[in-house]
């Protein structure tokens, strides 16, 4: 056989070992939020387990149970809903499978999360989820234009008119409920109670729709109204504020005096998913120390890991620190469980709110 010959069948040869590894290659595909899989974890990941490849669906709580809902929990393999939104999904649709916790190094994650996670999505003494990444939600303050601000209704406070925002879900009607006096999470069980706080709530909302600037819809468009100063006060993840400490320092999270609203996002393994040992071995990587550090200049929140703080970046980490006290800390909010129905009533709030005239 000639040279040519010998080169066309070397070629070939490499060509059919390509396909055929292709083809045995293990999919993990994950369902998740935007910045909870950065390209730099997604290549080290596959790096270190060769013939597994990573596939990210992005998404939000309300779409994750849409699609594992429509799907009966198949087409993805791992899912990063938050803690409040797995017990009454699971007994709803059964898009869940119990987890093994024997093939997760829970003694990396943060014991009082993990213990809170475990307490909220256990069914029938399984359980469902354990936490990833936890932050939470109130206002974002110019201190130079906005000093005194210290509560959600300071979003409603005409010397602040035409300059704050909100985004138009249901974080805000909780914490607006917060605000004036009642407890949202105290009234979950009982659906009349809940209604006439959401009435409340509504037409309070409604009569400050004329006091804001506009209404924001994602971290980039809110970022940039807090940036240009067309915005001085508004409601805000922790995460999006501390990324624009960086820039001006002049603006910070401030946990409301009723308490920040805190959530924590999990792992969750899909009913149906066809790769769980892929699953359980992202959860372990991603959990390192040093994979933290890069989950978090992404994430812009903490890690459910004992002294995430330290492992966040340098700027992050004194956006923290300009935020929360311990008191802060002591009295955060934590989302509750969501019984079936309340989300169905909120949505009806916030389309009356949406409608409502100025």
């Amino acid at each position: 056989m000639g040279i040519l010959g010998r080169r066309l069948l070397a070629t070939t040869a490499l060509l059919l070992a390509t396909s055929l590894s292709s083809a045995n290659a293990e999919t993990l595909r994950i369902l998740t939020w935007g910045s909870y899989a950065p390209d730099e974890l997604v290549k080290k990941f596959e790096a270190e387990n060769p013939g597994l490849k990573v596939e990210v669906t992005f998404s939000n709580n309300e779409e994750m149970i849409a699609k594992l809902r429509a799907t009966g929990g198949t087409g993805y393999d791992l899912a990063q809903p938050s803690h409040d939104r797995i017990y009454a999904a699971q007994l709803e649709y059964n898009i869940y499978k119990p987890l093994d916790l024997s093939k997760i190094n829970v003694d990396q994650m943060a014991p009082n999360l993990l213990e809170g996670v475990k307490r909220n999505t256990t069914i029938e003494g399984q359980v469902y989820a354990v936490p990833h990444q936890w932050g939470t939600s109130g206002i974002m303050a110019n201190k130079k234009e906005a000093p005194d601000a210290r509560s959600w209704a300071d979003l409603c406070d005409p010397k602040y008119k035409g300059r704050t925002s909100m985004r138009l879900r249901r974080t805000i009607l909780l914490g607006t409920a917060f605000s004036m006096g009642m407890n949202p999470f105290d009234l979950y069980s009982d659906a009349k109670a809940y209604q006439d706080m959401l009435d409340k709530v509504t037409a309070k909302l409604v009569a400050c729709k004329d006091n804001l600037k506009t209404y924001w819809t994602g971290g980039d468009d809110l970022s940039a109204l807090m940036l240009s100063g067309e915005v001085i006060l508004s409601e805000t993840w922790d995460s999006t504020a501390f990324k624009l400490y960086a820039q001006n320092k002049d603006i910070v999270f401030v946990p409301p005096e009723t308490g920040a609203l805190a959530w924590i996002d999990t792992f969750a393994i899909p009913h149906d998913g066809e790769a769980d040992e892929a699953a359980y071995k992202w959860i372990n990587f991603v959990i390192k120390p040093e994979n933290v550090k890069i989950m978090s200049a992404s994430t812009g929140s903490l890690a459910a890991v004992p002294n995430a703080t330290e492992l966040l970046p340098d700027d992050k980490k004194a956006a923290v620190q300009a935020a929360f006290k311990q008191t802060d800390l002591d009295n955060l909010k934590f989302f509750a469980n969501i019984p079936p129905g309340i989300e169905d009533m909120e949505g009806i709030a916030l389309e009356r709110i949406k409608a409502a005239s100025n």
